[in-house]
């Protein structure tokens, strides 16, 4: 801990809200460093204070999203109390996670909310930025995906598991992300709280999040950017589109001939010829290594998840392990989640009924505790990427049953949701945030400052 503002002689700051920045799988307290220094540089010490949670960089990310919640958990109540004592009292809190660190931010507000700090302080803003909120399992059907959901499950630990659905979480019998998704929960409870929830997600490029997940979307209209029509925020460089009107289906072009057709073909494959001999080369060794140091990564893992479980990782954690459900809390009866989730499945259609209409763009940013089951397709595996919404026109996708359950609830919530549209790099998911001084992550600083503009309230 810094030392105190008072111990140095400094007059205590007259800032009384907190800011909780929490980062991503494989990351560090740097990777936030462009969004710390331009929250510091808006509003100053006097106005806010920011803490940058430490305790799960780097590879300690892949104890899972509970382990490392806890620990973000306990840093927050640290620094709370640590403030109290320099003279400087927290009233306002507000909570931003960049990718995986948008779901431990989900986790971590539960366990504060559970743990009487809403009674203490006002939730003002809570945010994530390309956060996988559905998870990373790809909703596409075939061998290699198949293959990806398997390996990318296996390779990450426990946060793998959650982040594949293949998690059995606690007594719940469901995976961790639908947990924290249940509109029982604290964490649903918690979510509700905060005067402004909003989410930025990269529509292209995003090799780690893709748009689905990270937008909380049942369809991607962004597959061909060719076949549409983008409607962009005025003063924001053709990055951020409008939310209320982000897409509409192009008018159709002129087909191609067959001759053009395949000239046009065979130009993109001796364009790409390179990079496909260099992948071939490179992706067999790289493969190797990484799965190499997975496997040791793993074995280091669980070590420190028993650790963390038995107390013995340098602090006591028990008292985070609290019930999940409103129900539980109250009744202190097991049973009650069952009852209180038992019909939550039988409030989609059946496949018979075929999907209905999805809300309409327009409206992707107005939230509604009143939509009904009529507005969410069945959770059922049988659905395809070729079954339309009769409404967009676009593709539903081949989402895990508790992927549509996690959009209906979260979309109850309501978040402000804004596609970014980052076009300089292949490398979206880092540029959103300025994760490094990288001059081609300059349109993530567009993202960062409509967010401090229009979205960020102190």
């Amino acid at each position: 801990m810094e030392e105190t503002e008072r111990s140095k002689g400094v007059p205590p700051s007259k800032a009384d809200h907190l800011c909780v920045l929490i980062h991503g799988l494989w990351g560090n307290p740097p990777h936030l460093e462009y969004l710390r220094a331009s929250l510091e540089e808006r509003h100053g010490k006097d106005e806010l204070r920011i803490v940058v949670a430490s305790r799960n960089s780097d590879t300690y990310t892949y104890d899972g999203i509970e382990v490392g919640a806890e620990r973000v958990a306990q840093e927050v109540e640290e620094e709370i109390n640590s403030l109290e004592k320099d003279g400087i009292h927290i009233r306002k809190l507000s909570v931003v996670g960049y990718s995986l660190g948008g779901l431990i931010a989900r986790y971590t507000i539960g366990l504060l909310y559970s743990r009487g700090w809403f009674d203490k302080l006002e939730p003002m803003n809570f945010t994530t930025f390309a956060s996988p909120h559905l998870g990373v399992r790809a909703p596409l059907r075939g061998y290699h995906t198949t293959a990806w959901n398997f390996l990318g499950a296996r390779t990450l630990s426990t946060s793998g598991r959650q982040l594949f659905l293949i998690d059995s979480f606690r007594d719940e019998g469901r995976p961790l992300l639908s947990v924290l998704a249940d509109p029982s929960s604290i964490f649903i409870k918690a979510l509700s709280h905060f005067k402004r929830r909003t989410l930025y997600a990269n529509i292209v490029n995003d090799r780690s999040a893709p748009y689905y997940t990270t937008f909380l979307d049942k369809s991607d209209p962004y597959v061909d950017l060719q076949a549409i029509e983008m409607n962009y925020l005025d003063g924001f460089h053709n990055v951020i589109l409008d939310p209320d009107q982000p897409v509409k289906l192009a008018k159709p072009k002129e087909e191609l001939t067959l001759y053009s057709s395949i000239l046009n073909r065979s130009s993109s494959l001796l364009t790409q010829l390179p990079l496909y001999i260099m992948l071939a080369v490179l992706v067999p060794i790289g493969s190797t290594v990484f799965l190499i140091n997975c496997g040791i990564q793993n074995f280091r893992s669980n070590q420190r998840i028993r650790l963390h479980e038995e107390g013995k990782a340098g602090a006591y954690f028990k008292n985070y392990r609290i019930p999940l459900m409103i129900e539980n809390a109250r009744n202190a009866v097991e049973e009650a989640i069952g009852e209180v989730n038992g019909g939550e499945r039988e409030e989609y259609l059946t496949e018979s009924e075929g999907s209905s209409p999805k809300p309409s763009i327009d409206s992707a940013n107005e939230p509604d505790t009143e939509k009904s089951e009529e507005q969410y397709p069945t959770a059922d595996l049988t659905l395809t990427r070729t079954k339309t919404d009769p409404v967009t026109g676009f593709p539903i996708l081949a989402l895990a049953p508790e992927q549509f359950e996690m959009i209906k609830a979260l979309d109850n919530v309501g978040f402000r949701k804004f596609p970014i549209h980052i076009h300089k790099v292949r490398h979206s998911h880092a540029a959103i945030i300025v994760r490094s001084p990288k001059t081609s992550f300059e349109e993530g600083k567009i993202v960062v400052k409509h967010w401090l503009d229009r979205e960020f309230e102190i």
